[in-house]
């Protein structure tokens, strides 16, 4: 190669490495709660968690359901957004509140293993974004998933009958239920990353343990097994603590696979409830969205 064709070559190579590098995104995916709140195909409606203006990860999609019908119906939703966002070069780091740790963990462990067509990142208005050049790859792009008081284990308010029972997503946040309903190990190798809230006083009789105000310990913090369990914050000498990491529990409980509690309540400090203003626990998963989804 001459001189004039290497110079030309030198040139060009800074510009085709930025547009090899531009078409490589990564997206910061929120997945809300039972009762709903954004509308659904709209990733830039976060109504259900707060202001949209408020900073909660690079590139940041809310991935709206309808909060109420149960998973299997609602992951096709979850399904579209990953496809969207997180094929190809693209990377997505996910964050989910309540019922959608449900949600995300059952897609995960039904579809994480299929065929997921690559598309253009580019959602028509129901949220569904075209193929590509007809190219697949197996399962998605996820970093990990950050979880705001996790409800994949259930909820004793279902089993009491707190909630409206005729609805499916209340029959299926009954904690046996709950915890039969997919293979909660099974994240394709994707860490769950909880964070457990304790600032519930409102319900205490019925949740046991430590609690957000909806859901136990034993849930938010990801323990395994067919049914709940008493979980707490060290000092109690009543309860077996909830540890942090994904290592057992005091007294042996383990966690599921892949599943680690990096913040516990210790303070008590932290509810359920986003209040539609990134409050509660969600906060403090939107804090660290902010710093580490980039």
């Amino acid at each position: 190669m001459g001189r004039p064709a290497r110079l030309a070559l030198s040139l060009c190579l800074p510009g085709l490495l930025a547009a090899g590098m531009a078409s490589a995104t990564n997206y910061s995916l929120w997945i809300h709660g039972r009762t709903g709140g954004g509308a659904i195909g709209n990733y830039n409606d976060f109504s259900y968690f707060g202001p949209a203006g408020t900073p909660a990860g690079v590139n940041k999609k809310s991935v709206n359901w309808d909060g109420r019908s149960g998973v299997a119906s609602q992951s096709g939703i979850v399904r579209n957004a990953l496809d969207c966002f997180c094929t190809g070069g693209n990377w997505c780091y996910v964050a989910v509140h309540s019922a959608g740790d449900m949600l995300m963990g059952y897609t995960l462990a039904n579809y994480g293993g299929s065929a997921r067509p690559v598309t253009n990142a580019q959602p028509n208005t129901s949220g569904v974004c075209t193929a590509g050049s007809g190219g697949t790859q197996t399962g998605w792009n996820i970093r990990w998933v950050r979880v705001a008081a996790g409800s994949g284990g259930g909820s004793e308010l279902a089993d009491i009958g707190a909630w409206t029972t005729s609805e499916p997503m209340v029959q299926q946040h009954k904690v046996s239920t709950a915890r039969a309903l997919y293979n909660h190990n099974d994240t394709r190798g994707i860490w769950f990353y909880r964070y457990a809230g304790a600032a519930g006083t409102l319900y205490s009789f019925a949740l046991p343990g430590q609690d957000d105000e909806v859901v136990a310990y034993h849930s938010s913090g990801g323990a395994s097994g067919s049914g709940g369990s008493s979980l707490c914050n060290p000092g109690d000498w009543f309860c077996n603590d909830l540890t942090l990491g994904s290592g057992p529990n005091q007294g042996g409980r383990a966690k599921w696979s892949f599943h680690s509690v990096v913040f516990r309540d210790d303070g008590e400090d932290y509810g359920h409830y986003t209040e539609r203003n990134w409050s509660g626990i969600t906060s403090l998963v939107r804090r660290d969205m902010e710093a580490l989804a980039r």
